[in-house]
């Protein structure tokens, strides 16, 4: 008659594995549209801007540099008509694009200063134009200057184009296009397109255990030489 053997398994502890083991993850695909702040605001970086005067952006406030945008207005308006046939519609319309094209360049799409950038120590490097003027004050009466000459453009392209509803629309999809970066919200922030590093966000994956050390008891079956009159009972 067989006798039944019991084996008793070690108790499997899994609390101390959850408070020892981190949980394995891994990074996620980067995201299509991803909004990041750009520039350091330490006091390093404040420093180094404060260190001697960035005349990059100074010129905005000097005399005649409000004046110098009607200038440049008019003096498009005047080569845009001596071009042959061009019509009113089509020249204030040209003018107005031209004008936000070259803004949005020199104002929100260039980085950095072109000359004497040692002195700040690359403080500036990240940072446009419009980040630049008044060292990033906002509502200042440069920036409220630069903010109305585009609308007033806008208004007068409008007029002048007898409210051409596809004039209109492109004149104004161009003007929100110009604005939209002008805006304290965005401020610092730059908009990428298709990023290829990780989201920062990870997925969890299941948790791993430690090896415990004692493996599962087998059944050891005896050999030859140990077979006793007691197995056979």
């Amino acid at each position: 008659m067989s006798r039944q053997t019991t084996i008793k398994l070690p108790a499997l502890d899994l609390s101390a594995a959850r408070a020892h083991v981190p949980l394995k993850s891994r990074a996620r695909s980067g995201s299509i549209v991803k909004v990041e702040e750009v520039g350091d605001r330490s006091v390093d970086e404040v420093l180094d801007r404060s260190a001697y005067a960035n005349i990059n952006a100074d010129w905005v406030n000097a005399k005649g540099a409000w004046l110098i945008h009607v200038v440049l207005i008019i003096l498009g308006k005047i080569i845009v008509d001596t071009v042959p046939g061009m019509t009113q519609q089509i020249s204030w319309t040209l003018v107005n694009l031209m004008y936000l094209a070259l803004s949005y360049l020199m104002f929100h799409w260039v980085t950095g200063i072109p000359f004497e950038n040692d002195l700040h120590g690359g403080a500036y490097d990240d940072l446009t134009l419009w980040e630049q003027i008044d060292d990033g004050a906002q509502y200042t009466p440069a920036k409220k200057w630069l903010f109305c000459v585009p609308v007033a453009l806008f208004l007068a392209s409008t007029h002048y184009t007898n409210y051409n509803p596809w004039l209109f629309a492109v004149n104004l999809s161009a003007l929100i296009f110009v604005l939209i970066p002008k805006l304290p919200q965005l401020h610092r922030q730059r908009v990428r397109f298709m990023t290829d590093g990780a989201s920062g966000m990870a997925t969890p994956l299941t948790p791993s255990f430690p090896n415990s050390g004692r493996s599962t008891p087998t059944l050891e079956k005896p050999g030859p030489d140990h077979i006793t009159e007691a197995h056979f009972r």
